[in-house]
């Protein structure tokens, strides 16, 4: 299951800058761009033929955990090393992750990890689309640095390399339609704008990391717990991809946090009515209609109501399931682990505020809220997800920390 190290490595990458060799209005952090790239990702697949959903969210992990081990070399520079060093290179990562994931799913996410690294061919249509993907989420974070670059005498030769490169993906059926400024292209701005929210708005943080980088966290928890509890391909599917989608509403709604959520009676159902119609206006008309049943399940909207945090299963029809999904590990039962998802989602809060209070950064806010958000975690089926947050507290040293102290037992 999760461990410290691997958090550490996840989180690390909220504090690799983009572009940093050119001037930008907001700051781009990698986790941002891997983030929108998994979305993106999860678009183009649905609409080709022949992808393995989880192939294609494993291939992405894998190159997501790379890209935060090489992240002092530039990605130009370092495809074409990749060219002539590849088998050193990719040894040199591998000796980097070990220790943080040799004993995750007893090793079998190890050997697959290096066997990806070192298989070309493994995984190839899925790679192609992560490829595509991470073109586009380029591309759109170069809009924002083009917009304060004009004055550089490169900037147009730039431009024009990046134009230039979607058509390696024109064979792509969504490709052509975001290039074409379909509706597809609206919900890839609106999943990209999320980055310009904040989480923890009102208390200084570091690093800072935005609502779309919170996301993919909590979706990377969510796939490591579905490895954990031993889940058939959907459920991981399903897990990831619910866990990467849940906060997509504040795109339209802003992020609202929970003691202002909860503070009023009845004001969160308010909320929940408006993210509901803000969806069905907003979203859902943007999304393929072939993949719409699949979407909304994703978002939680079921019987004229919104919680992707329940455990569900959608065979002929989607039901609410209260002892846990052990018993519908199947892939016919389509199943969600809602309220293991929850405290992903809690867990990934918790981190934030460790990370910053290690960094000396322990406003009242956080560590209160980490008081809150731990009186939450707890055991799903075999995971004990406050037990993992013991272990982040002393991983990152603020256990001991009077301030920012935190009863575990």
């Amino acid at each position: 299951m999760l461990n410290p190290k691997i958090i550490d490595y996840i989180f690390s990458s909220a504090s690799i800058q983009r572009w940093n060799d050119y001037p930008r209005m907001v700051e781009l952090v990698e986790l941002d761009k891997q983030a929108h790239k998994f979305i993106i990702a999860y678009f183009i697949a649905k609409l080709e033929d022949g992808v393995n959903m989880t192939h294609l969210i494993e291939a992405g992990i894998f190159e997501f955990l790379r890209r935060v081990v090489v992240t002092d070399i530039r990605p130009d520079v370092f495809r074409k090393a990749l060219q002539k060093k590849a088998p050193e290179i990719n040894a040199w990562v591998i000796s980097k992750l070990k220790d943080s994931i040799e004993d995750i799913d007893s090793g079998n996410f190890l050997n697959k990890f290096e066997e990806y690294l070192n298989d070309p061919k493994m995984y190839e249509k899925e790679r192609f689309i992560l490829k595509a993907a991470s073109y586009i989420s380029t591309k759109w974070e170069f809009s924002i640095v083009y917009q304060t670059s004009a004055f550089l005498n490169d900037i147009e030769d730039v431009k024009k390399s990046v134009e230039e490169e979607i058509e390696d993906y024109y064979e792509l059926i969504s490709v052509r339609k975001i290039a074409l400024n379909k509706k597809l292209s609206r919900l890839i701005d609106l999943s990209g704008r999320l980055r310009f929210q904040k989480r923890w708005a009102q208390t200084p943080r570091i690093p800072e990391t935005s609502v779309l980088g919170h996301m993919l966290t909590v979706a990377l928890f969510g796939y490591f717990y579905s490895l954990e509890v031993n889940a058939c391909d959907k459920r991981i599917e399903n897990n990831f991809f619910t866990a990467l989608f849940h906060d997509l509403p504040e795109a339209l709604t802003r992020d609202i946090i929970s003691p202002v959520k909860y503070s009023v009676d009845e004001l969160s159902d308010i909320i929940s009515e408006y993210e509901i119609i803000k969806i069905e206006d907003d979203i859902m008309p943007c999304v393929p209609e072939k993949i719409r049943p699949e979407f909304a399940y994703y978002l939680g909207l079921y019987d004229g109501v919104k919680d992707e945090f329940l455990d569900k299963i959608n065979q002929n029809g989607i039901k609410v399931v209260d002892n846990g999904l052990a018993a519908y590990n199947s892939d016919k039962y389509n199943g969600i682990d809602g309220k293991a998802l929850k405290q992903c989602d809690k867990l990934s809060a918790f981190v934030e505020a460790s990370l910053s209070i290690s960094h000396g950064i322990k406003s009242n806010d956080l560590i209160t809220g980490k008081k809150e958000i731990v009186k939450g975690l707890k055991t799903i089926e075999t995971v004990d997800f406050q037990a993992i947050g013991s272990d982040v507290d002393h991983y990152f040293g603020t256990t001991g920390q009077t301030q920012a102290r935190i009863d575990f037992d």
